[in-house]
């Protein structure tokens, strides 16, 4: 019940599921008032007394239609009030119907629509009078009657109208927000689902270079002994159950429901020995020197530059086998943190689908980080070379 004056006020948008059952709640409650409003008029006015314009029943036929009216008040309010106005002049019995009609004038139109209605109401006073035979009140008396409760209809008919608005107002916003709030949700869910896929990308690029590396040496030494095939089977084998597992992981964070799991340690600085250790076990010849402590960068430097450096010994592996990879990472705090990786061009094989797209995402990290990258022909090698902002 504590809801029910608020409902009224304050209806819910059309169409929806309360809204008929509120509408239909307000007819009876309006129709009702009004009946109520015009037999208290009826007994202490002319209506029942000698000189009255019409017969009371007469009367109470009238302003019970004028009454029925109503339930077209919401459709046609100002039509529903210039239809009741004149016929109070005649009928006493009518005049709640009058008042009902101004209030739904005022809740649904401006405010000097409502306001000239109403003196039009006050102003069939005089016609009443001529009307009449006898009056028992004065003319002030009954212009005070109409005027008084046309009025304060008139007045709590703009409060709902200010209140609605001000509702109306306030759901409108709680849906653009609500609105703005998944748009914010589905931008973050694509943000991290591009972060993943430059992880799957760095992570599934580098295993498979190694399996095209073995797998090529495999076709082109037909005859290699058994122990070296064994030896290449091996690290194609392994080469191919990390990628998988790497996939098993990115997949299941992509799955619905994986929200809140957490990730997988990623690597970092403190990684990259390992790394270059993995690539000179497949027959690569790379130096690597490091004169920056593993515990210096952040975290999200040290994965930044692990990614350079992996995605430059694949560049390196593809496109310049067997060629030697020289590393080179230095910098100090304050200043940038530099990473460099050079070979010598070779006879590349033609380049795949999806050539080049490693750069592109190494250059992308590297912006979110603040730096800067370069990449291509030097002299006669091909370098990458990175910076990246390290704070004092």
């Amino acid at each position: 019940m504590s809801g029910l004056p608020f409902t009224l006020l304050v209806p819910e948008p059309p169409g929806s599921r309360g809204s008929g059952v509120r509408d239909r709640l307000a007819d009876v409650i309006a129709i009702g008032c009004a009946l109520v409003y015009g037999a208290l008029m009826v007994s202490i006015g002319d209506a029942t007394r000698p000189g009255a314009a019409v017969p009371w029943p007469v009367d109470a036929a009238i302003g019970a239609g004028c009454c029925l009216g109503l339930l077209a008040r919401r459709r046609w309010p100002v039509g529903v009030a210039v239809a009741v106005l004149p016929v109070t002049a005649v009928s006493v019995l009518s005049t709640g119907a009058a008042v009902v009609a101004l209030f739904t004038v005022a809740v649904h139109r401006r405010a000097r629509v409502a306001l000239l209605l109403a003196a039009a109401y006050v102003a069939t006073v005089p016609v009443y009078f001529l009307l009449h035979d006898r009056p028992e009140f004065p003319l002030w008396v009954d212009l005070v009657a109409r005027a008084g409760p046309s009025s304060a209809a008139i007045g709590w008919g703009l409060f709902v109208q200010g209140n609605r608005r001000l509702t109306h107002s306030l759901r409108d916003r709680a849906a653009r927000l609500e609105a703005e709030q998944h748009l914010r949700v589905d931008q973050a869910r694509l943000t991290e689902r591009a972060r993943i896929a430059r992880e799957m990308h760095d992570v599934l690029a580098h295993r498979m270079s190694l399996v095209s590396l073995h797998a090529g040496a495999l076709e082109v030494r037909t005859d290699a002994r058994p122990e070296e095939i064994a030896v290449a089977a091996g690290a194609i084998r392994t080469s191919v159950h990390d990628a998988l597992q790497e996939l098993r992981t990115v997949i299941g964070v992509l799955r619905e429901g994986a929200a809140g799991r957490p990730e997988p340690p990623q690597p970092g600085l403190a990684d990259l020995a390992e790394l270059v250790d993995d690539a000179r076990a497949t027959g690569m010849t790379v130096s690597f020197t490091c004169e920056v402590e593993p515990s210096g960068p952040s975290v999200v430097l040290g994965r930044t530059l692990y990614r350079v450096v992996q995605e430059g010994l694949t560049n390196a592996r593809k496109h310049a086998p067997g060629a030697a990879v020289a590393v080179l990472l230095d910098g100090a705090a304050g200043a940038d943190l530099r990473v460099r990786i050079t070979n010598p061009l070779g006879d590349a094989p033609p380049a795949g689908p999806g050539a080049g797209m490693g750069l592109v995402g190494i250059a992308e990290r590297v912006a979110l980080a603040g730096g800067r990258v370069e990449h291509g022909p030097d002299g006669a090698g091909f370098r990458v070379e990175a910076w990246l902002p390290w704070p004092a």
